[in-house]
């Protein structure tokens, strides 16, 4: 990975799974996801999602306005083949070069491979529909 990735300080819970790109890592514990970017770090605990649900509209990275005016933050550069899922959750942490900021209900676009999302389902204990 980059250089430009911020190490993980602190996990919760037991490291179940990390997937890492060239532009960003996914980690799975048995209670958080962190979602990695260059300079960036998104925790959320996995009692705090609400809903995982698959994405197929294209759009541009970055933080937008999504459903009822929640931010809504397209983080993987939507890339045709991949699996994206739209995942809301009622709040994250995000760590920067600059501090920890505490985000309110949030919604993520992010690219799972089917065994990520296995166990953040498995963990979070959320079901399937």
């Amino acid at each position: 990975m980059d250089r430009d990735f911020m190490q993980i300080k602190s996990l919760e819970g037991e490291l179940k799974l990390s997937h890492k790109k060239r532009d960003f890592g996914i980690t799975v514990s048995t209670k958080e996801l962190v979602y990695q970017k260059p300079h960036v770090n998104y925790v959320i605990r996995l009692d705090a999602i609400v809903t995982i649900t698959p994405f197929e509209e294209a759009g541009s990275p970055g933080a937008r306005r999504g459903w009822k005016g929640i931010p809504t933050y397209e983080l993987s550069g939507l890339a045709i083949g991949k699996d994206h899922y739209r995942i809301y959750a009622r709040e994250a942490v995000m760590h920067s070069r600059s501090g920890i900021y505490t985000l309110g209900a949030t919604e993520f676009i992010l690219p799972m491979a089917p065994d990520l999302l296995r166990a953040v389902a498995r963990y979070g204990q959320l079901n399937a529909f």
